[in-house]
């Protein structure tokens, strides 16, 4: 039982990003399918079918536009079989093999291409429409989501007494109208565990289970909510799923991944923000336009401008980030949009969203908004140098220090124009027998000296840029309206679109002679009173991380395609309660926490599983697994080797020395011994740890990560120098403070689960280590070495088991 373990780890669940071919190695959801349509299938036919086998030509009599078209076929019978790419004629002509059956006649699909269609078809050809691929968008405006709040009263129960608020009267009428019962309470350890976790990502001490299990009075357990909460603890754990969410990364993505130094500002100002419970609608409106936003102090001012990392955060693509700048502004609308709104927007890039009620207008109008701001661009294989970063200085102060730099380059430039310049004139009048007689003056084989000790001099500048206070973020550009991109092709213009926000949402414009981008205007649209998205989603996002699924279980999607709330009503009052307690994210985390619901013990029931075995209707509190960040920091806490100190700039090489390349792309691992969140964060290399335990990818705005389980797990605690470390450590540490093997293996189990060990436990451990120790003395091992080699691996075992892993 003690040694038993069952663990999981990594699952990339980047498919996009993948060849076609790697996509069906494992199998997609749903979702995925139909995202797998909407980026690689349908601007393929958009593009290059349907111009002869749409609604307005039908050639051969096939129509590619409809999914009853392609069963159909033309005139040489069905264009492919779902399932069964090889007797598909669709995948046969676009192949090229025969030579009477090729399409595109003139200009044959990229090998990309067809196998992105060969994939589709294995996977049965899912066509994304309830009325064929091309249908038009559905009339998503009377969709739930897009419906102002609603005003409801908690309802009526029989079992009154269950009941400690609000929250706890919607649940409990669910559960009864299922015929369902709530489940007994969690027992104190458990919960305690629970709850500190939940908030802070570390395990309780030992001596904070005392205090607990010894408070008798009735508001013990709201004492601890407040205590955790006013933990800095508690930022560094709610801050992390934030950053899931603005896809945090210290490095660009494009394709030498060039570091980002400024960028763990933007992370610290999130930690800060949730430990100072800044107001959710304000700390939305700082990260969209922080600076435009008035200030009080320089302080307030640097802030805000930080804030706008979220947007600054989005990813760079290609060698050149400044040719794909319109994948950055698309990846920046997306993050928001499913941040914030818990919309998917990318589909509207190309054509009118199918599902919801988002037209290619309305896209464009928002990318008309982040069009007109400028990006900073971090570097890259062609332009290694960082540009358009926002100085956290005085401006005139930032002016002086960057004329004064340009100078000395402009002057460095010259001068080896100069000498290059004097050298091809003297080079020419030597040839003519006119040079310098007895070689006085500079004779030209002098050049080549001065010539490169000028370059040096400028090299050593280029090294060593001016060094000021500056900040990864977004300013105002060059402000105009965007054009559509037909098929979301740059360069294939379509009309103008004014800037505006989301038609079903409202609609706003900007005001007549606005100058400015339109962040600031598109900030105060999310938060408005008349958007009942913004409150909605972050309601749930909280809601989900008590709990381990939301009210709505598409954290990101509240659209049609999305799961609609399990308990509406409850959904619309505490987003509606959210907004009335000014934004307060630690108000409603208090009253979630303090809730019977979230009380509950883990165990089964019978009934419960026959009715409602995912436990959608809450009538017991998930076990939920815990995250790489919360298991790395545990290992570091229990091993009393967690620095808890606030984390800073990460140790990257100097600016002027990179010259990092797709063929030597930026990698680092920066060990620390701070809490993960502060761990140097990659985009085209996991860290080790986060890979293997199913961290989130800095690529995507991620919701929810997904949980795995894997042998490389169970090796990790077998095998890595990590584990290994903070085991001996570990085993150091009950040595060093506990007498004997009985107060250790108490000491043991107490600070890694909450809890004394049974009878049968300190059993197990006592054979174990004596069965360690007959085989360590054959081996001619000293007595302190066995014993420390024992506990060490004793601790390894338990660092690897599901009690550990899991909480309750």
């Amino acid at each position: 039982m003690l040694l038993h373990t069952r663990i999981r780890a990594f699952f990339c669940a980047a498919w996009v990003l993948l060849p076609a071919l790697h996509v069906m190695a494992a199998p997609l959801s749903d979702e995925d399918r139909v995202e797998f349509f909407e980026r690689r299938i349908r601007p393929v036919l958009n593009d290059r079918c349907f111009e002869c086998h749409g609604s307005e030509k039908v050639k051969g009599g096939l129509r590619l536009d409809t999914h009853e078209g392609l069963l159909k076929g033309g005139d040489s019978g069905p264009a492919m079989i779902p399932g069964d790419p090889e007797k598909s004629l669709l995948i046969k002509a676009i192949r090229y093999q025969d030579k009477d059956l090729q399409m595109p006649p003139k200009h044959r699909l990229e090998p990309e291409q067809v196998g992105n269609l060969e994939a589709w078809i294995r996977m049965g050809a899912p066509d994304p429409g309830t009325k064929g691929i091309m249908a038009p968008p559905s009339a998503g405006g009377q969709h739930w989501a897009f419906q102002p709040l609603k005003t409801a009263n908690p309802p009526a129960t029989r079992n009154k007494r269950w009941v400690v608020n609000d929250i706890d009267a919607f649940v409990l009428a669910r559960l009864e109208s299922k015929n369902l019962l709530p489940s007994p309470d969690a027992e104190k350890r458990a919960l305690l565990r629970r709850v500190t976790y939940d908030l802070t990502g570390l395990p309780p001490t030992p001596g904070e289970v005392e205090a607990f299990l010894h408070d008798r009075s009735p508001t013990a357990f709201e004492a601890v909510v407040e205590r955790l909460l006013a933990s800095p603890r508690y930022g560094e754990r709610w801050g992390r799923y934030w950053l899931d969410l603005a896809r945090y990364s210290d490095t660009a993505g494009e394709n030498a991944d060039y570091p980002i130094p400024q960028a763990y500002k933007y992370r610290n100002y999130v930690i800060e923000a949730f430990n100072r419970d800044k107001p959710y609608d304000r700390f939305i409106r700082e990260q969209i336009a922080g600076d435009l936003l008035p200030h009080s102090s320089e302080q307030e001012k640097r802030e805000h401008i930080i804030a706008t990392g979220f947007l600054a955060m989005a990813r760079r693509f290609s060698v050149d980030p400044d040719t794909a700048q319109y994948l950055t502004i698309e990846d920046a609308i997306d993050t928001m949009s499913k941040s914030v709104m818990g919309l998917s927007m990318s589909c509207a890039r190309c054509h009118d969203h199918k599902f919801d009620p988002i037209p290619t207008r309305d896209y464009y109008a928002l990318y008309g908004i982040f069009q007109s701001t400028r990006f900073p661009f971090p570097g890259s294989e062609n332009k290694k140098r960082q540009r358009d970063f926002v100085p956290l200085i005085p401006d005139d102060q930032a002016r002086e220090i960057t004329l004064k730099y340009s100078t000395e380059l402009l002057q460095a430039d010259a001068q080896i124009g100069q000498l290059e310049e004097e050298e091809k004139k003297l080079e020419g009048l030597e040839e003519q027998g006119k040079g310098p007689a007895n070689k006085k003056g500079k004779p030209a084989k002098d050049f080549a000296k001065l010539i490169g000790q000028a370059k040096k001099q400028r090299s050593r500048l280029i090294e060593n840029p001016p060094i000021f206070d500056s900040a990864y973020a977004v300013a105002e550009g060059k402000p105009g309206n965007a054009r559509i991109q037909k098929r979301g092709e740059p360069g294939n213009f379509g009309a103008e679109v004014p800037r505006h926000f989301l038609s079903v949402l409202g609609g706003q414009t900007l005001p007549a002679g606005n100058k400015g981008s339109g962040r600031l205007e598109l900030a105060d649209w999310l938060v408005a009173s008349t958007n009942p998205l913004t409150a909605r989603v972050a309601v749930n996002r909280i809601w989900q991380h008590h709990f381990g699924k939301g009210l709505v279980q598409t954290a990101s999607d509240f659209g049609l395609r999305g799961r609609p709330p399990t308990h509406p009503e409850l959904l619309d009052y505490l987003a509606g309660r959210f907004i009335q307690s000014g934004w307060s994210m630690k108000a409603l985390h208090k009253q979630i926490l303090l809730s019977h619901t979230f009380q509950q013990g883990s165990s089964d029931n019978p009934a419960g599983l026959a009715t409602d075995p995912a436990n959608e209707y809450l009538w017991k509190y998930s076990r939920q697994r815990l995250d790489a960040e919360a298991l790395r920091d545990s290992l570091l806490a229990l091993a009393n080797d967690l620095d808890l100190s606030e984390g800073g700039p990460h140790p990257f090489p100097k600016e002027g020395t990179w010259n990092y390349t797709q063929h030597n792309a930026f990698t680092a691992l920066y060990n620390t011994r701070q809490r993960s969140i502060y761990v140097m964060q990659q985009r085209i290399r996991k860290h080790p740890f986060f890979a293997v335990f199913d961290g989130a990818d800095p690529n995507a705005s991620t919701a929810e990560r997904p949980v795995s389980t894997t042998p490389l797990q169970a090796l990790f605690f077998m095998n890595d120098r990590f584990a290994h470390e903070q085991a001996e450590q570990f085993a150091e540490r009950l040595l060093r403070e506990y007498p004997g093997p009985s107060e250790r293996t108490r000491a043991l189990y107490e600070w890694t689960f909450s809890r004394p060990p049974r009878r049968e436990e300190l059993n197990d451990v006592q054979k174990y280590l004596a069965r360690f120790s007959e085989r360590a003395a054959k081996l001619e091992i000293s007595k302190d070495k066995q014993e420390r080699m024992a506990w060490s691996s004793l601790v390894r075992a338990v660092f690897g088991s599901n009690e550990l892993m899991f909480v309750d």
